[in-house]
C-alpha cells in the first residue's frame, strides 16, 4: 500500500507543538575560557580572588605617607624622610597611604622633594577596587562576548559551564558518500548532516555525527536508539518523504510516536517530527534546500527554547523583481539576491529547486511567502530577510543578463576591496530590460543586430532616454560544443541543447541558421533550454545532447571538441549615473587589471584588445 503523509501541519502549529510537547532543559558542558566566546553561561560566575588583591600603584611614582607632604607647595618644597619608588602596578608597602608621580618628584642623592601635596590614598587602586573575591562576574543565560573573556581571565576563571543541547546526526540512505568523494552514477554525497552541524553548533550546540545507515529498517531503528539515548535532540537526514523505502516515519512510531508527518512549507513538506523517550526526534527531507528550509525555519527556533542564541534575521523592504505566484495553504521560501540600486533595494528570486545548492551559495537573502498569500507581483515591497551581514549586503554588487565563466573570476578579484557581485544569469534582453528597469548595476549583454553590431541597438531602442555606457569585458568565440567535432552545418538531425529565448547566444544560434538556411524544426531539441554555457557544456559531455552552441572557454574547462561559429562583443551596460559607484569602479579595475588578462589567457577564447573599453551605448 502506498504511505501516505497524515495531516500536514502549518509551520506556526509545528512550532507551537513543539513548544508544548518537550521540555526544553538543556544539557551542561564546561569549555575552556578560551572557547567560551558566543556561549551561554549555565549559572553564575564568581571571582575567584579580588583584583587587585592588596593596594598597588596606579601611576609610576613614589609610595609617601600622606601626612608627611601636607605642608609642600611651590614656595616651600618638602624633602620626605621615607619614600619608596614604585611603578604602575607595584604593590604599596605596608604605612603608605599615597601616590606621587614621578613627573611631580625631584630626585637627589637618594631624597625625594615634592612641591605638592598628597591626599589620602591618591594614585593607589585599593584592594578589590575592580572586584571582591566572591563577587558575581555573570549571571546565568548570559552569552558571553569576545572581550568579556578577557576580565574573566583577570578573575581566576579558566573553564566555564555553559548551556549547549547534544544532537545526534543519523543520515540515512543506501546511496550515500562521503564528502569530498566523487559519486558513481546512483550515489549522493551526503551534505545534510554537514550543513546541520554547521548551522547547529553555531548556535551552541553540540553535535555528533553518526555513521551512514543503509535503507534497512532494523539497521535505522538500531541507529535512532543509540542516538536517543546518547543526545537531547535527534535529526535524522533523509527518509522522510512518502516513499517506498522511506522508514524513518515507521521506526519513530515503532520506538515512540510521530507526531507530525508533513508541514505546509515548501520547500520542506516532507519532515517528520516525533518524541521517543521524551525527546524530539526530526526527520530531514533529503533535499539540501529542504532540509536547509527545516533546520532554519524549525529546528533552530526550537533552540531558543533551550535558551541558546539564535537571533531573529534582519529584514529589509525590497522591490521584488520578478512576479512570484503561489497557492494558499503553505508557507514557501524563496531565496534571493539583494542590493542596493540607484538608493533602491531590490531583491530577485533564485531558482526554486530543492536540490539546487548553489541557489543557497549565491543567495544573501530569502523571502517569506506566507501561507494565506497567493505570493507577489512584481514591484511589490516585501520583507527580504538577511542571511549575511547588513554591511555585505550594502556592499553587493548586483549583475544581470548574459552569462559568463569570466563573472566569477571577476567576483572573485573584487572580493578583497569588500565587493560581492551577485550575478543572476537571465539572458541578454532580461539584462537590458533590468537595467531598463533599474533594478541592477550591470547587465551583461552580447546582443547582435542586423547589421551586425552588437548591444548598441538593443540598447537605443529599450533605453532611449537614459545614458548607458558600455564596458568591453573581451570578444570572446562562440562555436558548436560535441564530443565528436560536429560543425554548424551538421546539426539537423543531432539532438541538441540551447540557452534561453532572450539570450544572446540563442539570437546568435537564430541568426546564423537563418543565414545557412537551416530550420530549427530539423534540430531535434532545439526546445529544451538551459542558462548558462556551462550547463550547455555538461549536458553535450554527460551524453544528454550531441551538440549546443557555447563559448570556447566552457568546452575547454570540460575537454569537448570546439568547432568556432562567431567572435562577438561581451560587454557590461551600466547606467552613466552609477559610474561613480564605489561597487561599480572596482568592478572596472578589475577588468582593467592585468591579472584579469591573464585569467582571459588562460580560458582560452577571449580576444582582449577591447577589453576594459567604455564606449557610449545609446549615442
Amino acid at each position: 500500500m502506498v504511505k501516505r503523509y497524515l495531516q500536514v501541519q502549518s509551520l506556526d502549529d509545528t512550532l507551537l507543538l513543539l513548544s508544548r510537547e518537550f521540555p526544553n532543559a538543556p544539557s551542561v558542558m564546561t569549555v575552556p575560557l578560551e572557547n567560551a566566546a558566543g556561549r551561554i553561561t549555565a549559572s553564575p560566575i564568581f571571582a575567584k580572588y579580588s583584583v587587585p588583591e592588596i593596594h598597588v600603584s596606579a601611576m609610576d611614582g613614589i609610595a609617601v605617607v600622606s601626612a608627611e607632604t601636607r605642608d609642600a607647595s611651590e614656595q616651600h618644597p618638602v624633602t620626605l624622610s621615607q619614600a619608596v619608588r614604585l611603578n604602575t602596578g607595584n604593590v604599596v608597602p605596608p604605612g603608605y597611604d599615597a601616590v606621587i608621580m614621578i613627573e611631580d618628584v625631584w630626585e637627589a642623592d637618594g631624597k625625594y622633594t615634592i612641591r605638592k601635596s598628597a591626599s589620602p590614598w591618591q594614585h593607589v587602586r585599593p584592594a578589590g577596587e575592580d572586584l571582591a573575591e566572591s563577587e558575581m562576574v555573570m549571571t546565568s543565560r548570559h552569552r558571553i562576548r569576545p572581550h568579556e573573556t578577557g576580565g574573566l581571565g583577570t578573575y581566576g576563571i579558566t573553564g566555564i559551564d555553559v548551556i549547549t543541547v547534544r544532537i545526534g546526526l543519523v543520515p540515512t540512505g543506501s546511496e550515500l558518500v562521503a564528502a569530498g568523494t566523487r559519486p558513481k552514477p546512483g550515489q549522493v554525497v551526503e551534505s545534510n548532516t554537514v550543513m546541520a552541524k554547521a548551522m547547529l553548533e553555531e548556535a551552541g550546540a553540540t553535535c555528533t555525527r553518526y555513521p551512514f545507515v543503509e535503507d534497512v529498517k532494523e539497521k535505522i531503528r538500531d541507529a535512532i536508539a543509540t542516538a536517543v539515548r546518547e543526545n537531547d535532540i535527534v535529526i535524522v537526514s533523509a527518509g522522510s518523504s512518502a516513499g517506498t523505502r522511506d522508514f524513518t516515519a515507521d521506526v519513530i512510531g515503532d520506538l515512540g510516536v510521530v507526531l507530525i508527518h508533513g508541514i505546509a512549507t515548501k520547500p520542506g513538506k516532507p519532515a517528520i517530527i516525533g518524541k521517543v523517550q521524551g525527546k524530539p526526534v526530526f526527520g530531514l527531507p533529503g533535499y539540501p534546500l529542504s532540509a536547509l528550509t527545516v533546520l532554519r525555519e524549525l529546528v533552530l527556533p526550537f533552540l531558543r527554547q533551550y535558551g541558546l542564541h539564535v537571533p531573529e534575521p534582519v529584514t529589509i523592504r525590497a522591490q521584488v523583481t520578478s512576479s512570484l505566484p503561489k497557492e494558499v495553504g503553505s508557507d514557501e521560501f524563496v531565496l534571493c539576491t539583494l542590493g542596493n540600486v540607484g538608493g533602491r533595494w531590490v531583491v530577485s528570486p533564485q531558482s526554486k529547486g530543492a536540490g539546487v545548492q548553489m541557489a543557497a551559495i549565491r543567495a544573501n537573502s530569502y523571502l517569506r511567502l506566507p501561507r494565506i498569500s497567493e505570493g507577489y507581483d512584481a514591484g511589490d515591497e516585501v520583507d527580504a530577510r538577511l542571511m549575511v551581514p547588513v554591511e555585505e549586503v550594502k556592499n553587493a554588487l548586483i549583475i544581470t543578463g548574459s552569462h559568463d565563466p569570466v563573472l566569477d573570476y571577476l567576483a572573485d578579484l573584487i572580493r578583497p576591496a569588500g565587493v560581492s557581485l551577485l550575478s543572476t544569469h537571465i539572458g541578454s534582453m532580461g539584462g537590458i530590460l533590468a537595467l531598463r528597469k533599474n533594478e541592477c548595476h550591470m547587465a551583461p549583454t552580447h546582443l547582435l543586430a542586423d547589421d551586425g553590431s552588437y548591444n548598441t541597438e538593443y540598447i537605443r531602442k529599450y533605453l532611449p532616454e537614459t545614458s548607458v555606457d558600455l564596458l568591453c569585458i573581451a570578444e570572446r568565440q562562440q562555436g558548436v560544443v560535441s564530443r565528436d567535432g560536429i560543425s554548424f552545418a551538421n546539426l539537423p538531425g543531432r539532438s541538441f541543447i540551447n540557452r534561453q529565448k532572450g539570450s544572446g547566444t540563442r539570437m546568435l544560434l537564430d541568426h546564423e541558421l537563418k543565414k545557412a538556411g537551416i530550420d530549427p524544426a530539423s534540430i531535434p531539441g532545439y526546445e529544451r533550454e538551459v542558462t548558462t554555457h556551462i550547463a550547455v557544456a555538461l549536458a553535450v559531455k554527460s551524453g544528454e545532447a550531441d551538440a549546443g552552441l557555447c563559448v570556447y572557454s566552457a568546452a575547454k574547462a570540460l575537454g569537448l571538441p570546439f568547432v568556432p561559429v562567431a567572435s562577438e562583443r561581451y560587454e557590461l551596460a551600466f547606467r552613466k549615473e552609477h559610474e561613480n559607484d564605489p561597487r561599480v569602479r572596482a568592478l572596472i579595475g578589475a577588468v582593467r587589471s592585468p591579472k584579469f588578462a591573464a585569467i582571459l589567457g588562460i580560458l582560452g577564447g577571449y580576444e582582449t584588445r577591447e577589453t576594459g573599453r567604455i564606449r557610449p551605448g545609446n549615442p
